[in-house]
């Protein structure tokens, strides 16, 4: 099934919906007249973007904006200690699981009473479809158990990815500028527009430089530090033997920072990925920011997807500022995220901003 929700032609048929959640919620930050919390906002924006694309949830935006918030307190508890006491993290938790399920079935069924001028297949459908196709109609409580998993896959990870990505950009503008002449150059970019209809799966897939900025974000900021596997069969390393049934834990930020395939690996370089270098290309698991092997994520090309089209959507319509003397800190649980949030000044961006940026560097340095 999460083959069919996340193919080729599944991304080809979301790829608009991601776009236009993502142009609303930039001119929104743009309107904003204060800093926004970019992690926050990050996070409403990959909740939204889970529910009115993945999902094709008509729900109108007070309501999802008050879903979001049972959600986040639902996230916020889900790793509590199952200790089931009044005011625990662990009730409060489970509180907001039944709201959370009252809410998605509520629009589970709308969506199911309303199927009139739907224009694509979002992956709740495909999942409803498959479900018919094995001969079995799938329960209600079957359909919100796949939703949750599905807002959940495409939530946080996605979100810290997005906060890391707006960073790098503000941190360093010739990065910026490299991807903004890439665009152009693929008629992509034109005075300081998206031309239309250049943004099609194949074309974002062709660029390069793109490519290799979301690489590099996911190397130096993998959202999640690691995963867990049960031993199949007992195996030896380095002298140490692992007997078959044991939990074992590998470290993604661990493989990453040591991989001796990676050159000076503090440092953000996104062309380490280009063809003149491709450091990724020496060996099979020394670049796993989705994991590795058979329980590789699911869900990597929707979120390398995603990042990308709001890559080109910052890079097309949109001047931003960091609104504090220095970048803060980063920290690693329960995904990496800057301590304070990241607060930055979003401003609209007029037809002639990306000839102006190409000026001076301390033009560039001074806003991106």
């Amino acid at each position: 099934v999460f083959s069919k929700i996340f193919s080729h032609e599944a991304l080809e048929s979301y790829l608009p919906k991601i776009q236009l959640v993502i142009k609303d919620t930039l001119r929104a930050w743009s309107s904003e007249p204060e800093p926004i919390n970019v992690y926050h906002e990050a996070q409403k924006l990959t909740f939204r973007m889970a529910i009115r694309v993945l999902l094709g949830f008509r729900i109108p935006d007070e309501e999802l904006g008050r879903l979001f918030e049972v959600y986040q307190q639902f996230v916020e508890n889900v790793f509590s200690l199952p200790v089931d006491l009044p005011f625990s993290g662990y009730r409060r938790g489970i509180r907001a699981r039944e709201t959370l399920q009252k809410g998605l079935e509520k629009a589970i069924q709308e969506k199911l009473q309303n199927t009139q001028g739907k224009d694509y297949a979002d992956a709740l459908d495909i999942l409803i479809e498959s479900g018919k196709e094995h001969g079995k109609e799938l329960t209600m409580q079957e359909l919100k158990d796949g939703t949750l998993e599905l807002i959940f896959a495409a939530y946080a990870t996605t979100a810290s990815a997005s906060t890391s990505l707006i960073m790098q950009l503000l941190k360093h503008p010739r990065v910026l500028e490299k991807l903004r002449e890439e665009l152009r150059s693929k008629g992509i970019l034109h005075n300081g527009c998206i031309c239309e209809g250049s943004l099609r799966l194949d074309n974002i897939n062709s660029l390069q430089y793109l490519d290799c900025v979301i690489k590099e974000v996911l190397r130096l900021f993998t959202p999640i530090s690691g995963g867990y596997r049960t031993v199949l069969q007992t195996f030896e390393l380095d002298g140490f033997q692992i007997p078959k049934g044991w939990s074992v834990m590998y470290s993604i930020r661990d493989t990453h920072d040591t991989a001796p395939v990676f050159k000076d690996v503090d440092v953000f370089d996104p062309d380490r990925f280009g063809q003149g270098r491709s450091e990724d290309k020496e060996g099979r698991f020394h670049y796993l920011p989705f994991g590795g092997g058979v329980r590789t994520c699911l869900g990597k090309h929707l979120a390398k997807l995603f990042l990308k089209a709001l890559a080109i959507e910052l890079a097309s319509t949109s001047r931003f500022e960091l609104a504090t003397r220095t970048f803060p800190k980063i920290t690693l649980v329960p995904v990496v995220h800057p301590v304070d949030g990241l607060k930055v000044k979003f401003f609209g961006l007029d037809s002639n901003q990306n000839e102006i940026l190409t000026g001076t560097d301390a033009m560039l340095g001074a806003t991106v």
